[in-house]
């Protein structure tokens, strides 16, 4: 519903910049479109669940449009009543929920129908999901101009996410696009047990990971490739950490073989898997490279195989990445260590919220 300017809007109508008044957010779209990207905050509680959807879609298109809302109708209202008593009979009076839907159309509208008449002040979204899209990618356009931020970069085993960590547990703010992502962000960061999020649900949680952030504050994040597994970032904010001060990481290969066992260790329980990733870098080093790493990891030689990686993949990649893509990073301040346990790693992140803080 787009209301004309100078008009004031229905009673139980509200806008996106409104969300933060609303004690909860109700998604009434299918669990499908739920998974794909909702609201940060939001609670599923559809309208018409997967099989559903499907059913009336097809009524919709084979059969008429007047059998498909019928049909819809039934089930919608079977499916509100359920709701109400599994999730809602504990609310109060005074509970305001915001609804939406896809647009802001039936399926919400329907559910604050029958809330209002229970004496609730449930509120729709106005242009429902589509409405909040269209305000993320505005937000993540203009939102990275404010941070001032600081680049962590180095060669891959650096430990930079842990270093990140480790700012965090020291109170700094810290921008973890890798952790938002749900990948390490190489051909091999796919982590066990963990889907990445879409593309949407992915910008909504960064999103929402800026919008925590104090602009008066430094922000730490770490140098990362435009994409991170299946994921991008927006190109407002990859121009703005390219432009932004860096600070150097530089362990010896040795410090940094041995860190990547240990963060990496999952893989040495999977070789079949490892050399099937593998073999996606056949196009870059070619079919000798890539068969002597493969037998490197038949035959288990994982520090042999992993310092190979780093000499003859990665820091050839690193050394020509970032100093084509950040400009920081060619004069750089850096922070050497030997080692990359723990102890190490909290003492690099200490020198480097010191310089963070005095740098820029």
């Amino acid at each position: 519903m787009n209301i004309p300017p100078g008009h004031r809007r229905p009673a139980g109508i509200s806008t996106v910049d409104q969300i933060d008044r609303f004690d909860d957010i109700i998604d009434t779209r299918s669990p499908a479109e739920f998974a794909l990207d909702h609201l940060p905050g939001a609670i599923n509680c559809p309208a018409l669940d997967n099989a559903q959807r499907s059913e009336i879609g097809t009524l919709y298109k084979q059969v008429s449009p007047f059998v498909a809302r019928r049909r819809g109708a039934a089930l919608v209202a079977i499916n509100i009543g359920r709701h109400l008593l599994e999730h809602f009979q504990h609310k109060g009076p005074d509970w305001r929920p915001l609804i939406y839907c896809w647009r802001g159309g039936k399926r919400s509208g329907a559910f604050v129908t029958v809330f209002r008449q229970i004496g609730w002040d449930a509120h729709q979204l106005e242009g429902g999901y589509k409405a909040w899209r269209r305000e993320v990618l505005a937000r993540l356009a203009a939102l990275p101009s404010r941070f001032d931020l600081r680049v962590i970069s180095g060669p891959t085993g650096s430990a930079k996410s842990r270093v990140l960590e480790q700012l965090a547990l020291l109170g700094e703010q810290v921008l973890d696009l890798e952790d938002l992502a749900a990948h390490k962000g190489s051909v091999l960061g796919r982590q066990p047990g963990l889907e990445q999020p879409s593309q949407k649900l992915f910008e909504s949680r960064l999103l929402q990971a800026l919008g925590d952030l104090d602009p008066a504050r430094p922000v730490f994040a770490e140098a990362e490739s435009r994409r991170i597994g299946q994921l991008t970032v927006p190109e407002p904010l990859m121009a703005r950490l390219r432009a932004a001060p860096c600070i150097r990481i530089d362990a010896p290969i040795e410090a940094r073989t041995d860190y990547l066992l240990r963060d990496y260790d999952y893989m040495t329980c999977d070789a079949e898997g490892l050399i099937g990733r593998l073999e996606r870098l056949v196009e870059l080093r070619g079919r000798d490279t890539v068969a002597a790493w493969t037998a490197l990891a038949r035959q288990q030689r994982w520090p042999e195989l992993v310092r190979a990686l780093l000499e003859q993949h990665y820091d050839p990649h690193y050394h020509r990445s970032q100093s084509n893509n950040y400009l920081g990073h060619a004069d750089a301040p850096t922070v050497a260590t030997e080692r990359l346990d723990k102890a190490a790693i909290k003492s690099l992140a200490e020198r480097i919220a010191m310089l963070g803080r005095h740098s820029g």
